[in-house]
């Protein structure tokens, strides 16, 4: 988690190679009305935010569900879980990710498949705004435009000192970063037994595209 152009794809590919986990990239389950707003320069607000929320939570109580399932079939001790980037500026989004709280407005067709029981972690990557700035100036073909970088740091609530969140600076590399979450997911977590990428036969994490009608219901 963490504002724009933090690099919270490119580190979630990075640690995801350690972890082996399914991977979504949150702005893909972004309604399109989002996206339009988000590429006109208009920033959302939380009744915008809320119902994107809500189909990322979902999306990966039953993407957990259908793992758990897998693994009792084949008696398989290894964790299951999914990642998942997603900006979660407020403490508010944050716990509705967490699944402590329902969004009002949601789609219908979105139910629960295992509401407060998927344990939620957060990697936060930590940003000096000047550092920010010169990311996103030099950003190409993406949806959030400079200027919406103000409203991203007015809307953030830093997650530090809430249970469940890894902190790693963005002035290490990523190899860095990557290491530092590791060591305090462990602290978080106990051992890591989850299925590395090594262990997958085309070595990259398995990326999920997520179809329309998840987003849309149709």
């Amino acid at each position: 988690m963490g504002v724009a152009s933090t690099g919270k794809t490119t580190l979630a590919k990075a640690l995801n190679r350690k972890l082996g986990l399914p991977y979504i990239e949150g702005d893909d389950l972004h309604p399109k009305g989002n996206i339009e707003r988000m590429s006109n320069g208009i920033p959302l607000n939380d009744a915008d935010r809320e119902p994107w929320l809500e189909i990322i939570r979902t999306t990966a109580e039953h993407m957990v569900a259908e793992q758990q399932g897998k693994s009792s079939s084949d008696n398989s001790s290894q964790r299951v879980g999914v990642m998942v980037t997603c900006s979660a500026l407020k403490r508010y989004y944050r716990d509705i990710l967490r699944g402590r709280c329902k969004a009002q407005g949601v789609p219908k067709h979105l139910e629960s498949a295992m509401p407060a029981r998927l344990a939620t972690y957060f990697v936060y990557i930590k940003a000096q705004e000047a550092l920010l700035r010169e990311r996103i100036v030099d950003r190409q073909g993406h949806f959030m435009k400079p200027q919406m970088l103000d409203s991203q740091l007015a809307t953030l609530e830093s997650p530090e000192g809430e249970g469940g969140v890894v902190v790693v600076p963005l002035d290490k590399t990523t190899e860095e970063q990557v290491d530092i979450a590791i060591e305090e997911l462990k602290r978080l977590l106990g051992e890591l037994d989850f299925r590395t990428v090594e262990d997958r036969k085309d070595g990259e994490p398995e990326e999920i595209a997520v179809p329309e009608d998840v987003v849309h219901g149709k």
